[in-house]
């Protein structure tokens, strides 16, 4: 199993013929104050499995800080289905909107993900805090 593909961005879907369309991804928010809430974030996970998986996985999601407190936690379920010969890999596109999110603190944060007894590294954001105008200090 491997994390293909993962960000955090606006908007996502997936489209008939498999593709994903991404709007919008970012590395950065910034905050007049913390605690800070955002309003919407995208969370965009992509696994490739092994070849002899298959079946239901269930993940689970992280979003925590350099200390590894847990700001938010994402979980879910995943179907995967036996490839045919001359096929690539199946893979799980996981598009996760998630509404209302808290950061503590400014800093860096990241989503570790656990699936199948693994912990992968997920996508980061870095929190900064801007005056009131919103300029950076």
């Amino acid at each position: 199993m491997e994390l293909r593909f993962s960000t955090i961005c606006d908007d996502a879907r997936s489209t008939p013929d498999g593709k994903l369309d991404i709007q919008g991804v970012y590395h950065d928010l910034a905050a007049p104050g913390f605690p800070a809430r955002q309003d919407r974030i995208v969370l965009v996970i992509v696994i490739e499995w092994e070849r002899e998986d298959h079946g239901r996985y269930l993940f689970k999601a992280d979003l925590e800080d350099q200390e590894g407190n847990v700001s938010i936690t994402v979980e879910g379920e995943t179907e995967v289905h036996l490839p045919g010969p001359n096929h690539p890999p199946a893979r799980s596109q996981l598009i996760m909107p998630l509404e209302n999110i808290v950061f503590p603190k400014s800093g860096q944060y990241a989503f570790v993900i656990r699936v199948k007894g693994q912990t992968l590294q997920g996508p980061s954001l870095y929190l900064m805090e801007t005056d009131e105008e919103g300029a950076l200090p």
